[in-house]
């Protein structure tokens, strides 16, 4: 039974104070918090970011050296937003898990059912690192990425062989987490139009081939057809059931946000398609009320102004002489 509030419950008390920040305001966008509240986001955020050891994935420096896209692009302004990153993952994890042989190589050969806080973790960081990482750190990375990719391999349970390293794979894998940010982005930030969908499938081009991912889409309407061909392949699978409810319960979010873990995998729920949520076995009891997608809507425009300088993205900044509210500001 999904657990949730009732329709009444108010907001959590963050929200509130968002909304008078208005008087801290560091340019027409960003906003900081009062200082406690401020100091313990940016506490919880710098221990997320924080590198794995023996890792070295330091977004402030070398100072001036480039990331793979430009601080204008759309990537630079999606990925900036907790919110987005956070409904639109989960909602790329469902549709990678619908896959059966991904859902085999992913449940089979990496850590998440054990440890879904590392895993997660790590797989945010690497998705930081690839859109606001210095270049050479950001290729390392991703070598290493396809290195332990390619010592991945089996069968599934019906006996077909698969290989991580499949470009069809690839490409699928690396497609629905486009899919999954820019649709949270537009569902719960702000709307994305067709040009600016373009825009930001085209910039992952330089990412998705580091990646291997040769064949991923690079405009909407390659998306939209790489979703028929492959939906087709999706199946219904208890995995999927499981790593929904990992998700509802692992304590991933901090405090006040934690009213709201259910309401963001359940908003992740509803930006898979219609018909492929068919074929996933997630029915009508995973839809959102008008009052959550209300409340969510309102959390990620909230989070769009939200300055926490010890990000990636304010890092990445920094980094490039540009100031801590670049992407914050009118125009961007």
């Amino acid at each position: 039974m999904i657990s949730e509030a009732a329709p009444g419950d108010p907001a959590p008390a963050f929200l509130d104070r968002i909304k008078k920040a208005d008087t801290m305001k560091h340019s027409s966008k960003a906003i900081l918090l009062p200082a406690p509240v401020q100091r313990r986001l940016e506490a919880i955020a710098s221990a997320y970011f924080t590198s794995p050891p023996g890792q070295e994935l330091n977004f402030s420096e070398p100072a001036g050296e480039p990331a793979l896209n430009a601080p204008d692009s759309m990537s630079w302004q999606v990925f900036k937003n907790p919110l987005a990153l956070f409904v639109g993952g989960v909602a790329a994890v469902i549709l990678e898990l619908g896959e059966p042989r991904v859902r085999t190589g992913v449940w089979t050969a990496t850590t998440f059912r054990e440890d879904p806080m590392r895993r997660l973790r790590n797989t945010g960081l690497a998705a930081m690192m690839s859109v606001y990482g210095p270049r050479s750190r950001a290729e390392a990375m991703i070598a290493a990425i396809n290195r332990r990719h390619a010592r991945i391999s089996g069968r599934t349970p019906d006996g077909t062989p698969y290989r991580a390293t499949e470009p069809e794979l690839l490409d699928w894998v690396y497609a629905t987490a486009s899919f999954g940010f820019l649709e949270a982005y537009n569902a719960y930030v702000g709307p994305v139009g067709p040009a600016q969908r373009d825009r930001f499938y085209q910039e992952g081009r330089i990412t998705s081939r580091l990646y291997g991912a040769v064949g991923a889409p690079t405009t909407q309407r390659e998306m939209d057809a790489l979703l028929r061909r492959m939906g087709e392949k999706l199946e219904r699978s208890d995995i999927i059931f499981e790593f929904i409810d990992i998700m509802r319960r692992a304590p991933l979010l901090p405090g006040p946000l934690a009213y709201m873990q259910t309401m963001l995998v359940m908003a992740a729920i509803e930006l898979v398609p219609g018909w492929i949520r068919q074929r996933l076995g997630l029915g009508s009891e995973w839809d959102l009320r008008p009052w959550q997608r209300t409340l969510l809507r309102r959390t990620g425009a909230a989070a769009e102004r939200l300055l926490l300088r010890s990000c990636p993205p304010v890092l990445a900044c920094r980094r490039l002489g540009l100031p801590d509210d670049y992407l914050y500001r009118q125009g961007h």
